[in-house]
């Protein structure tokens, strides 16, 4: 059994690598929405989403109670994505730091292969409005805290993965020659 997340910025390919790891495990695969189809644009984006898994996934719409929703499962899961789910906590007036911490306990004691997406929202430039700013370091700290719990954390970039390390202070500094 293994967890994984999969990061990265917006159509970097996160959702379908994390969707393809996914299918090389046996299924049946559940696939955890977190996406709620308020417009008609994000109604759209859910429905291709939907139209890209094939036969062998069942959907389970979460867009708040994600920690449960993890616990209940028994098969492998993939969460997409975390940030749409962080947005549903903030907007609706949750505790985050407490929600972050449920998700947290439920991602180490699952028993199932788990893999999750998320955005990196913190690459770009300082957001203008305070909630914006709010979002970016909530999105931040949720990802950070994700990447501890986690066997495996992947940096996606224009469909390709980087497999990113937890940092170890006690690790001797690699050696730099001066040329």
């Amino acid at each position: 059994m293994a967890t994984s997340l999969f990061v990265g910025g917006a159509r970097s390919g996160k959702s379908r690598l994390a969707q393809a790891a996914m299918e090389a495990l046996p299924g049946p695969w559940t696939y955890v929405a977190t996406a709620q189809g308020r417009d008609a644009e994000m109604a759209g984006r859910i429905a291709r989403h939907r139209a890209d898994r094939g036969a062998g996934w069942r959907t389970v719409e979460c867009p708040i109670d994600l920690a449960q929703t993890i616990r209940t499962m028994e098969a492998p899961v993939l969460v997409d994505c975390l940030t749409l789910w962080l947005t549903n906590i903030m907007l609706g007036g949750h505790d985050v730091t407490r929600c972050n911490a449920e998700l947290v306990a439920a991602i180490r004691a699952a028993r199932h292969p788990l893999m999750l997406v998320s955005n990196e929202v913190g690459l770009g430039i300082v957001p203008e409005h305070p909630l914006g700013r709010a979002f970016r370091d909530a999105a931040g700290r949720l990802n950070q805290s994700v990447a501890a719990a986690v066997d495996r954390t992947w940096f996606v970039v224009a469909g390709m993965v980087l497999p990113l390390q937890r940092f170890e202070p006690t690790a001797p500094a690699p050696t730099v020659r001066a040329e």
